[in-house]
């Protein structure tokens, strides 16, 4: 694989991933662009004890566009993208609406609050939105899909977002990174094209906290590992098994909270995805394409998911972590969507209308 970086006409970075050791790229960005000087915050929820991203500039991203105004299409003649050269494997670039910007740290208002980096005597803390925020285009086939890539396009995939992983992770004040595809105007996709995202927080996620806190009380209680015992679990049980490799077993949770909800998780414990080894990646190339489509067989339609790389934290609780993908959807029946609303929103308290037996059963149907 070829690794090429560049600059696009407002500065921000892009790096062209390809197959191909001799391919030849126009990396000059030629749009009338100035330069790009984002700036987010976050702010600290003294209730919940979280973090919240506050970014106004989001609200003018691009929405919805006709496929010949696609900003990441390979660039014509005729039109300009966010991608210069006119074809291309895999490429990253930094996004043009980020939640997180490195230069949210210049200029930044001072911290304020008793919170978590505050100041004085108040409650509400303030912070930069340290960080950053990556696109990652799988193909430059704009009517393509993450399922119907071959095993070595998956595979540069693969390869891209965990060199890209390792850069963030490096980035002064990021504690977390986070790789994901969001698919679907149902889920809120505002770009059909075949891409995802890397984020770089500047704190471990709530839910990332959340997951490392039980598996610290599960090892300080047994001396044991908590995914690596629920991984063993599922397999033995079996029944709410739905893919599997020598390297990897895909599985419905016993406490599904979505209509139909997919695990994936290597059998060896790694943190990350840079730590897998050569024939876990391999299987992976297939295996992840071969997961995505059990789910697409649910509906005649694209099926709107999510699917979610959880990595440790780049400082913390490394030896806790697990590297696993999620993936859901919030399709319950085909013309159906799964909301949440009065106690998932309201509460936080998950109601799944389907069991997790039967999905894992009709997911298995699908794949065969």
């Amino acid at each position: 694989m070829r690794r090429t970086q560049s600059r696009l006409a407002d500065g921000r970075e892009i790096f062209y991933f390809d197959e191909s050791p001799d391919e030849a790229r126009d990396l000059v960005d030629r749009r009338p662009l100035k330069w790009a000087e984002p700036h987010t915050e976050i702010r600290w929820d003294p209730i919940l004890e979280e973090w919240v991203v506050i970014a106004p500039l989001r609200q003018d991203r691009t929405f919805l566009p006709s496929s010949d105004q696609c900003p990441l299409c390979p660039s014509t003649p005729a039109y300009a993208t966010e991608i210069p050269a006119g074809h291309y494997d895999v490429v990253v670039f930094e996004n043009r609406f980020p939640s997180f910007a490195s230069s949210s740290a210049e200029g930044a208002s001072p911290a304020s609050g008793s919170g978590p980096g505050g100041e004085g005597g108040g409650l509400f803390s303030r912070r930069a939105g340290v960080g950053r925020c990556e696109v990652v285009c799988f193909t430059s086939d704009h009517g393509g899909s993450l399922s119907g890539l071959s095993p070595a396009r998956m595979r540069t995939v693969v390869a891209a977002l965990a060199d890209r992983s390792q850069a963030l992770g490096a980035l002064p004040g990021v504690e977390q990174v986070f790789c994901y595809e969001n698919r679907g105007i149902e889920i809120g996709v505002t770009l059909s094209h075949p891409h995802g995202q890397i984020y770089a927080y500047p704190f471990v996620t709530p839910r990332s906290r959340r997951m490392l806190d039980s598996a610290r009380r599960y090892r300080e209680s047994t001396g044991r590992d908590l995914f690596g015992d629920v991984l063993a679990s599922e397999e033995r049980a079996r029944v709410r098994v739905v893919a599997g490799s020598p390297h990897w077993t895909a599985f419905v949770p016993a406490a599904a909270r979505w209509p139909y909800e997919i695990h994936l998780y290597p059998r060896r414990k790694v943190a990350e995805l840079a730590d897998l080894g050569e024939e876990e990646l391999e299987e992976l190339a297939w295996l992840y394409p071969a997961v995505l489509r059990q789910l697409e067989s649910l509906d005649e339609c694209p099926v709107p998911y999510v699917a979610a790389w959880h990595q440790a934290p780049v400082r913390v609780d490394r030896d806790l972590a697990y590297l696993h993908l999620e993936l859901f959807t919030i399709r319950r029946a085909p013309g159906k969507l799964k909301y949440l609303a009065g106690s998932e929103s309201g509460m936080g308290a998950f109601i799944n209308d389907i069991a997790p037996e039967e999905a894992a059963r009709r997911l298995r149907e699908g794949g065969s």
